[in-house]
């Protein structure tokens, strides 16, 4: 949403930029780096550095600042009260259940999607597909399926003059190439992504939809290629995908 300038509090707003400047490629900062992440100078990144270690959310040895377990308080309360993971959850349990597979639910963030519900089986926990883990649109068929779920429009001005990052030698890169694999997605309205974001990891998603058919999230398995190929998972795993899709319908 917008607001009117007035009532933007800069404050804040440059306070939660030095706290979303720590991610897994920098889990420690100090006052140099935060202020490069944020687009801060060194003094204001370093005074809102102390104030969010006084706070509690961020954790100091005098040099280098690190996430303190406090700001898990936010996303506990997400998943606690947000109504989209609670009743996504029993899907996600009954689909491993059955399969023996790892189901998540994601939604868009930006350019990333981010899971807020999961279950399945722990041999797939190596690859972070944890509760709040983040990941790229691009790369990912969870976010092939929310792009494809953007109108024309939106997913063109998206693209205007994006560099797609190549994460793995299997990840479309080309935009007229990942245009293209866009209209296929919504021409078949799911996604296999093979070996895109991980190596030796398959994805298989599809969009989850409310009453009033917008696409809300994307509901995905992951499999290792040793386990499940492109034709299983299309065969053995989607049309349970897209049963469950439909029964969320009315619940989301």
């Amino acid at each position: 949403m917008s607001i009117a300038k007035a009532d933007l509090i800069e404050g804040m707003a440059k306070g939660m930029a030095v706290l979303e400047s720590f991610d897994t490629e920098r889990q420690r900062l100090n006052a140099t780096l935060a202020a490069q992440r944020a687009g801060l100078t060194r003094a204001a990144a370093r005074r809102h550095l102390l104030t969010l270690a006084h706070l509690g959310y961020l954790e100091t040895d005098g040099s280098y600042f690190w996430l303190a377990p406090k700001v898990l308080r936010f996303s506990g309360s997400y998943l606690a009260s947000a109504r989209l993971p609670r009743a996504i959850q029993p899907t996600l349990n009954r689909l491993a259940a059955q399969t023996g597979e790892s189901f998540s639910a994601v939604v868009r963030d930006g350019d990333e999607v981010v899971i807020v519900a999961r279950s399945g089986t722990l041999r797939m926990l190596a690859y972070g597909l944890h509760l709040g883990a983040r990941l790229p649109l691009h790369a990912t068929s969870t976010g092939r399926v929310l792009l494809a779920a953007e109108t024309r429009a939106a997913f063109s001005a998206w693209m205007k003059g994006r560099a797609l990052a190549r994460l793995t030698v299997h990840t479309v890169t080309e935009a007229r190439r990942f245009r293209e694999l866009i209209d296929e997605v919504r021409r078949q309205d799911y996604c296999v992504a093979i070996e895109e974001h991980e190596l030796a990891v398959h994805a298989l998603a599809v969009p989850l939809r409310n009453m009033q058919g917008r696409t809300v999230a994307a509901l995905n398995v992951v499999a290792s290629p040793a386990r499940t190929g492109r034709e299983a998972m299309e065969r053995e795993l989607l049309p349970a995908m897209l049963e469950a899709a439909r029964e969320l319908r009315g619940l989301l």
